[in-house]
Order: structure tokens, then sequence, then C-alpha cells
């Protein structure tokens, strides 16, 4: 098996505006081969979803889930462009998917873009705080590396899905159902609410105590 480089896999990304991931599966299976890896994802269609991403998304459904003791719920709106999808068994599976990682691991916000600018500066002075001693032009590195892995927990777009055994981000699984379903997503916004949950903190990005299951999931 051919070694997958991650150079390799962002130029593949570059010609495609693929997924990280997506790319990543496309060289493996075409052993490292980069324009048999393009017409992989040419043929999956992955490469049409960047397309269609700036399509207006006015259907959809908003989803909910309870945990069995009541201990957590989500509410989630989920967009795509026709009622036809909104209706698809595909579409709806993916919007449980959501919920349930939504109730599993406790994003803030749905981009990065939407965290406020003020916390993340107070992200990037404790970073720096912590680079004590460290050369000066090795700190912003280390710095806005912190940043992104913070982006990572909190941002849900960012996040690990929790069903993915590869890595895949809450974004590559959009872009593999919008390129499945040939329209435009968009995980419009959510809530999730615990128990005990003090009103006007932040919210930590653990997961609550029992992570639920599938069954659990129940979509309005």
């Amino acid at each position: 098996m051919a070694d997958i480089s991650s150079q390799l896999v962002k130029t593949l990304r570059d010609k495609t505006n693929a997924g990280m991931m997506d790319c990543k599966r496309a060289l493996t299976e075409a052993n490292g081969d980069l324009e048999k890896a393009e017409t992989i994802l040419r043929k999956k269609g992955i490469t049409k979803a960047e397309g269609k991403g700036s399509r207006a998304a006015k259907e959809g459904v908003v989803a909910a889930y309870i945990h069995l003791q009541g201990k957590v719920g989500v509410l989630v709106e989920v967009n795509c462009e026709t009622d036809f999808v909104a209706r698809n068994e595909g579409f709806r599976e993916f919007v449980k998917d959501i919920t349930l990682h939504i109730a599993a691991s406790s994003p803030l916000v749905v981009n990065r873009e939407d965290v406020p600018a003020d916390k993340i500066e107070k992200e990037r002075d404790i970073a720096r705080s912590q680079m004590a001693g460290k050369p000066a032009n090795m700190v912003e590195k280390i710095v806005e590396g912190k940043i992104d892995k913070y982006y990572s927990t909190v941002a849900l777009m960012e996040q690990v899905f929790i069903k993915s055994t590869d890595n895949q981000t809450i974004k590559d699984l959009v872009k593999s159902k919008i390129a499945e379903l040939g329209e435009n997503i968009v995980i419009r916004r959510f809530n999730r609410y615990m128990v005990g949950e003090e009103i006007g903190t932040d919210k930590t990005a653990a997961a609550p105590e029992e992570a639920p299951t599938e069954e659990d999931v129940k979509v309005s």
C-alpha cells in the first residue's frame, strides 16, 4: 500500500475542493495515484459538493433528541433546498446522526466563525502565558495550533464525528451528504440542554456521563 502523505492529500484537496478525509480515502483506494484519486472523487460526485455550497437552503427539518433518562435534550435545524430531500430517508438519518453527535460531544457553536472574538483572544492569551521561555518565532505557531485545537472542541463543524472510524469531521460528513443527495445542506443552528447546567456559564466540551445511543434519537 502506498504511503499517503499529508502533502499529497493537500494537493488533491486543492485540485478538487473535496474534504480532507474524502481525499485521503480516494488516494488510498487509488494506491497514491493522484489522477486516479481525482477520478474516484468525480465518480462519487464529491467534487461537486463545493459548488452547491452557495445555493439557498430554505427547506429542511427541526430534529429533537431526548436522552432516555431525560438528562440531555437537543434541538437542531438542518436545511436543504427542497421538501423532496427533506423527506428523504438518507437526509433524515443524517439529521439523526447530527442530534446524536451534539448530545454526546457538546459543541458550543456551529462554525468556528461563530466563536466570539474576545473568547478567542482570551484563549490566545492563556496559550501565550504557557509559552514562557520558548523562542519568539515559535510562540505564535504553537499558539495558533492550540487555537485550532480549541476550535475542534467547541465548533460543531470542526469536531470529529462520533461514529467516524477515520477522523471524519462533521464538515466532511456534510460535504459527503451534499454529494450524495445533490443539494446544499446547512446545519443552521442548535441548542443543547443538560440537567444541572448553570445559567450564564460556558458549557464544557465534555460528553455526558452516559453517551446516547442511536435508538435514543427522535426526529420530529
